[in-house]
């Protein structure tokens, strides 16, 4: 299944996310989605684990022009000089000539000139043929605004937070207004039950309404939550290292949801973010050093 983004370029819409897969895991990960049938992968220069995307890819023995290669430009890269050099170190370790989707990582909202200036560099970018499409992540519809009254291209992408539990309707709302595709990031949920984020989360993997569709297809909580995220027209990025996860994952294109089915995992909205609120200046983000290639 292929989006067509707002340039005309299409991207499956399912693809692997590798945030917080430990490198010596991500080469087998990615190779293991090539192999399952993915042609999608989602990585970033703040993952610190690009070089390994790029192991896998050649790894799978998958020929580089089937596989849509997304990352992104992590804040301490912003500005245009630093951002084009920032591209250079992405291809460089991804071992590629070129990158399919390269976005802003955060929208730095204390800082907005370095990421006017940093998406000035994904336009050139863009224009000289280096990425064949551009975008963001994490930005907020004021964001969104700053950026479209500065910049010439409309992003192809915004990536944000994105789970039955968070599901920013103001934000696709706003994406969908500028005709940006919504791209969701913890898609199946994963922060509500990832380790350390404290003892009063509750598990969207368990909740009674997801449980009991999942049932009725005879499919799993995720495979349910990621034909939710495909059948409203979103893209997903599903992160996984288990071989068997990965493909279950990708395991979603032989049923689909009724009209009932997704208006009752709408309702299970909370309002309540997992992640970082990407309105809150973050000056310790700048404290990164994204590594040469």
């Amino acid at each position: 299944m292929e989006l067509t983004l707002n340039n005309g370029v299409t991207m499956p819409a399912l693809g692997l996310g590798v945030y917080q897969s430990a490198p010596e895991e991500t080469a087998a990960a990615v190779d293991a989605a090539l192999r399952t049938g993915y042609r999608h992968i989602d990585t970033a220069a703040a993952y610190r684990n690009e070089r390994e995307v790029g192991e896998g890819l050649r790894r799978s023995g998958v020929d580089r022009d089937d596989v849509f290669i997304e990352t992104k430009v992590w804040v301490s890269d912003y500005g245009f000089d630093q951002t084009l050099h920032a591209y250079d170190k992405a291809i460089g370790k991804l071992g590629v000539d070129r990158l399919d989707l390269l976005i802003l990582h955060q929208p730095a909202p204390n800082r907005f000139d370095s990421v006017i200036a940093a998406y000035r560099a994904l336009e050139t970018l863009l224009a000289d043929g280096r990425v064949r499409a551009i975008g963001v992540s994490n930005f907020m519809p004021p964001h969104l605004d700053r950026l479209l009254e500065a910049t010439e291209v409309v992003p192809a992408v915004n990536q944000v937070e994105l789970h039955p539990y968070f599901t920013q309707p103001e934000v696709r709302a706003a994406n969908a207004r500028h005709g940006i595709l919504t791209q969701a990031w913890s898609p199946i949920g994963g922060i509500t039950f990832y380790p350390g984020w404290g003892d009063h989360r509750r598990n969207v993997m368990e909740d009674p309404a997801i449980v009991g569709i999942a049932r009725a297809h005879a499919k799993s909580p995720a495979q349910v939550m990621l034909r939710w995220h495909l059948q409203e027209g979103r893209s997903a990025i599903p992160k996984s290292v288990n071989p068997g996860r990965i493909a279950e994952n990708f395991d979603v294109f032989d049923f689909e949801l009724t009209a009932d089915e997704l208006a009752a995992i709408d309702a299970l909205d909370t309002g309540v973010r997992g992640g970082p609120d990407p309105d809150v200046p973050r000056d310790a983000f700048f404290d990164l050093v994204i590594d040469e290639a």
